[in-house]
């Protein structure tokens, strides 16, 4: 096995979910080469990982509003002419949607992907060469290992590896409070967060994606002394936030899952979905709280952060 694709597109947990899949095929395979197509806003995440070559963004979701445009079509091109420039001994569609076939279909070389009883999108299994049954009560890196597995026949029972270079970061004795998601059901009330900043007694740094999300941190910032960060951070930026931070504290969002993957004390407050599907998994020092329909008390998070 020579080279292998890896695709995986959005959004940022399932990108970052993908990391101990490419890094189960990094360490069976010594000298493999691995590619990795994601969409543009999570490209720097797929970079991070010390294990990929060359990672190939695709925007699909930016692509697709303006498809009237020539510069559009003339872009598709140029990604198509970039992706097919290499021959691939294994194409892994680990998102399995009818968008990810598509891509992988794109690509040259053998592709695999989940069978019918094991795809998100029963249309998406029609384009693979090779497809694979993996349960769907596991959790996303395990079903990401798994079909990764079998497609390179390799073993995927070893500790689960982010693969994330870490960037260098002297710790700065903050806390992190993500306190945006992307579902109303998956946020935690106002005022817990509140009293958990003033519980914790020690400088908050509040990140933001969006307007209300700015709004959001604004509020809990105000109430307690936090500082809301000035701009929205890049990847990047994220990754060194992260690093120098002494924990974070986040809902089921993607920052924290990436929070975790980067080895800072992370704990995962869970509202509106099941941890056992999509919590923090396979970081060191990561705990998650709540579950889908109980919201957690702030002393919950406090002993997790203990």
């Amino acid at each position: 096995m020579k080279t292998i694709l890896f695709v995986k597109t959005s959004s940022l947990g399932d990108v970052v979910h993908n990391g101990p899949a490419v890094s189960d095929a990094a360490r069976a395979l010594p000298g493999v080469q691995i590619d990795w197509v994601v969409e543009e806003p999570f490209a720097g995440i797929a970079a991070l990982h010390r294990d990929v070559r060359r990672v190939i963004p695709v925007a699909v979701r930016r692509w697709r509003s303006a498809l009237w445009r020539p510069a559009v079509w003339n872009e598709i091109g140029a990604w198509r002419r970039a992706l097919q420039a290499e021959r691939y001994d294994a194409v892994i569609d680990t998102q399995s949607l009818l968008k990810s076939a598509l891509i992988s279909k794109a690509a040259v070389g053998t592709r695999h992907g989940l069978d019918r009883a094991s795809a998100r999108e029963w249309l998406a299994p029609a384009f693979y060469d090779v497809r694979h049954a993996v349960p769907r009560a596991l959790h996303a890196v395990e079903r990401n290992r798994r079909l990764t597995a079998s497609a390179l026949n390799i073993p995927f029972n070893d500790p689960v590896e982010y693969g994330l270079r870490v960037p260098a970061a002297e710790k700065s004795g903050y806390v992190v409070l993500l306190t945006m998601t992307s579902r109303a059901d998956k946020l935690w009330p106002d005022e817990r967060w509140i009293e958990l900043a003033r519980e914790l007694r020690t400088p908050a740094m509040l990140p933001w994606g969006s307007e209300d999300e700015r709004n959001r941190a604004q509020r809990i910032g105000a109430a307690t002394g936090g500082t809301v960060m000035p701009k929205r951070l890049a990847a990047e930026e994220l990754a060194r936030l992260f690093a120098a931070a002494a924990s974070v504290v986040g809902l089921d969002t993607g920052l924290t899952h990436f929070a975790a993957a980067l080895g800072t004390p992370t704990v995962g407050i869970y509202c509106g979905s099941d941890p056992a599907l999509t919590g923090l998994y396979g970081a060191p020092r990561a705990a998650n709280v709540g579950a889908k329909g109980r919201v957690p008390e702030v002393r919950e998070v406090l002993q997790a952060m203990a």
